[in-house]
């Protein structure tokens, strides 16, 4: 029997993904996984240096306890090495899989006081970038390849190496990084600067050079067509309706061309997972959501420890 209408899911989440995204590792992860152990442990785990004996080992069952999009599995992995460098990992899953209630992801086995040291932290990265890649991977899904997801610069302090990486599992893309590779102009630089869109796109690629690609935000029709003037690459139309988006982007393409160049378009600003079909059909390459990250759920996902027999020491 087919299911009702009540009971049929809105936004269901896309197949698996085949394969992760480039891979995550290097010293600055380590750094960013020693800073959230350091700040967990502190000046030592009370509770399991008091009550376990040195040589206790233990195995650890990773279970994922909802649906989703699996994101950070290698973090996961590595907050428990760095605890432990003799703890054995036995992956069942990669980063951009999609991920079902009561599936088995991963089993470790180590010193036991290690696995409880790594164990929050470790889950509380992957189920956070495991929340992201979902969330990304349902506006994906909505958007139905007519544009492009992007993130945007609005994640955790200490943690955007994670956050956009994730954004990537969930299949989605990553605006810029920082401040630092690439230009953006917004309403904040022009009341300081003292001069109008136009005028900022041109001083900026003066002292840019060509090299470097500069969006400018436009919050109005003016702002967006001075935009295509001044020579930005990318315009990102700010807290514009569907049905105004519908109307813009033709004139600005047409713009762009008589100028002798083509202009990529961005929207952003209340796009929700319930709207964002309609955004992807007005024209835009590209929809920016800050909500992809600064206010995602958590991925539920749940360790399970055993403990295991010593192993028999060695003979004389």
């Amino acid at each position: 029997m087919s299911p009702s209408p009540e009971n049929t899911p809105v936004n269901p989440l896309p197949a698996p993904r085949v394969g992760p995204p480039e891979a995550l590792d290097g010293p600055r992860l380590d750094e960013v996984i020693a800073a959230a152990l350091a700040e967990d442990r502190g000046a030592g785990d009370v509770t399991s240096e008091g009550l376990l004996p040195a040589a206790s080992r233990a195995r650890a069952r990773l279970v994922a306890r909802d649906a989703g999009v699996l994101a950070g599995i290698g973090v996961f992995a590595r907050t428990f090495e760095l605890c432990d460098p003799q703890v054995d990992f036995t992956l069942a899953a990669q980063d951009g899989e999609r991920v079902e209630p009561d599936q088995e992801l991963a089993i470790c086995v180590g010193a036991a006081a290690s696995l409880l040291l790594a164990e929050r932290t470790a889950l509380n990265l992957l189920q956070r970038m495991s929340g992201i890649a979902t969330e990304t991977a349902r506006f994906v899904a909505a958007a139905a390849g007519q544009a492009r997801i992007l993130d945007t610069r609005k994640t955790t302090p200490g943690l955007r190496i994670l956050e956009k990486y994730a954004v990537r599992c969930g299949g989605g893309e990553n605006h810029r990084f920082g401040l630092f590779d690439e230009a953006m102009i917004k309403e904040n630089h022009l009341a300081l600067a003292g001069c109008d869109l136009e005028q900022a796109l041109e001083r900026l690629r003066r002292e840019v050079g060509t090299g470097v690609r500069i969006t400018a935000e436009a919050s109005d029709k003016e702002e967006a067509c001075a935009a295509v003037r001044g020579g930005a690459d990318v315009i990102l139309l700010d807290n514009f309706s569907p049905e105004g988006l519908l109307d813009l982007c033709p004139l600005l393409r047409d713009q762009a061309r008589d100028l002798g160049r083509e202009v990529e378009l961005e929207a952003s600003g209340g796009i929700r997972l319930e709207t964002v079909a309609a955004f992807a059909t007005t024209g835009v390459e590209r929809l920016s959501i800050g909500a992809l990250t600064h206010s995602v759920q958590a991925l539920d996902l749940s360790l399970y420890l055993e403990p295991l027999s010593a192993e028999p020491e060695a003979g004389p």
